[in-house]
């Protein structure tokens, strides 16, 4: 009599692969990450909205460009929850736009302020949130290499 006839399961199979274990992008400091990511998405939103309701004839570059920071935030934060693989490589791709964006927004608004009427959320840097907005993207793809680097190694240790 076999397992499966006694118990009316199959009996565990020792012959298939292992299912990898999926990296969760949001534990440990990813769960900062996380958090500031999603604050961010909101208040980036949340910005955009109103202006682009109240005003948006005033200053539509900022205004689409706050909303375009939003978009960008609230990609990286469904990223780092989901996890895996291809979703740390597209956070990690997304952090980097997003480096590009506040860089090229920044500068762009320190050469020519006349074309910024009013500020973006990428403004000078982000100064207006406490350049979190230019720390944030760096300590993500930090983040994000360190994950790609402990799937690699077994041996790593968990956060």
């Amino acid at each position: 009599m076999s397992d499966t006839d006694r118990t009316g399961t199959p009996a565990p199979r020792h012959d298939t692969p292992q299912r990898q274990q999926r990296f969760e992008l949001g534990s440990g400091p990813g769960r900062v990450l996380v958090w500031f990511y999603g604050v961010f998405t909101v208040a980036a939103a949340s910005r955009s909205i109103v202006e682009m309701i109240l005003d948006f004839g005033k200053a539509p570059l900022a205004y689409v460009l706050s909303a375009v920071a939003a978009v960008v935030y609230g990609f990286i934060t469904y990223s780092l929850v989901r996890g895996g693989e291809k979703a740390r490589r597209a956070a990690l791709m997304c952090c980097a736009a997003e480096l590009a964006g506040v860089l090229i927004v920044g500068t762009w608004t320190r050469l020519e302020p006349s074309a910024f009427p009013d500020s973006t959320v990428w403004s000078e840097f982000g100064m207006g949130y406490l350049f979190i907005p230019v720390i944030l993207p760096v300590t993500g793809m930090i983040w994000l290499r360190r994950a790609r680097d402990d799937r690699d190694d077994p041996a790593a240790p968990r956060a």
